[in-house]
């Protein structure tokens, strides 16, 4: 991973809350949060008795140099906030010098626990489509502003392998949002669910409640059965 591409930007419980549908009963369950990045969901929910596992390549890094790094791209994602306003729905924040500052609290929340958290192990380095979990690790795997959002930046085959991989890890996948970064819908979101349902894999598109990007209205969601389904019970990474 070179730290010069890498852009951190982390949100917060609530705008996972608003993302994710996620209610209440939720959060018993076993939870991944894929490609979190610099989010403050896995520190709240901890502060709240619960607990995640949240998985990015930007946790091989020490949290100086995190928090270095939020430090260079934060007047350049502002300025970017700024010249693209347009593309966004400014009523949960009326400006973008607003959001930002939301967001550096949020990423200030992850700094101060990034390194109880990874000795409690709630932080891990990894990236799709190779993650380091045995089959149905989880209950519900979570993946914000990756999957689908960087169509262009990541092809097809990525996407079905990264859904696939989500889908044996975790019972229950929900993936956010399902437009590009030009705010157009996803070229990758029907070969996908096909790719998908010819594995036996279910899919829906949900609405969800949060209003940022403009046509960003909507999640996918993806569920699997047990490994009696038929999937084999290999792990990976020893796990």
């Amino acid at each position: 991973m070179q730290l010069k591409n890498v852009v951190p930007w982390g949100r917060s419980l609530q705008e996972y809350r608003e993302m994710f549908g996620l209610c209440r009963s939720d959060f018993d369950k076993t939870i991944l949060g894929c490609s979190d990045g610099p989010a403050s969901f896995n520190a709240e929910l901890r502060n709240k008795g619960f607990r995640c596992i949240s998985v990015d390549p930007l946790y091989r890094l020490p949290a100086e140099t995190i928090r270095q790094r939020i430090r260079e791209v934060y007047p350049v994602v502002l300025e970017q906030l700024i010249r693209d306003a347009a593309q966004f729905l400014w009523t949960s924040h009326e400006t973008p010098e607003e959001l930002a500052r939301y967001r550096m609290a949020a990423m200030d929340i992850f700094l101060n626990d990034y390194q109880q958290g990874k000795q409690e192990g709630r932080y891990l380095c990894g990236c799709l489509p190779d993650l380091p979990f045995a089959d149905a690790s989880f209950a519900l795997a979570l993946c914000s502003h990756y999957l689908f959002l960087y169509s262009s930046q990541k092809d097809l085959a990525h996407h079905i392998e990264a859904m696939v991989e989500l889908c044996r890890v975790a019972e229950e996948v929900r993936v956010y949002p399902l437009v590009t970064l030009a705010g157009t819908p996803s070229p990758h979101l029907t070969p996908v669910t096909a790719a998908l349902h010819d594995r036996g894999i279910t899919t829906q598109i949900v609405p969800v409640p949060y209003r940022f990007q403009r046509g960003a209205t909507e999640m996918l969601v993806a569920r699997t059965q047990s490994q009696a389904t038929g999937r084999t019970g290999r792990t990976k990474h020893g796990s």
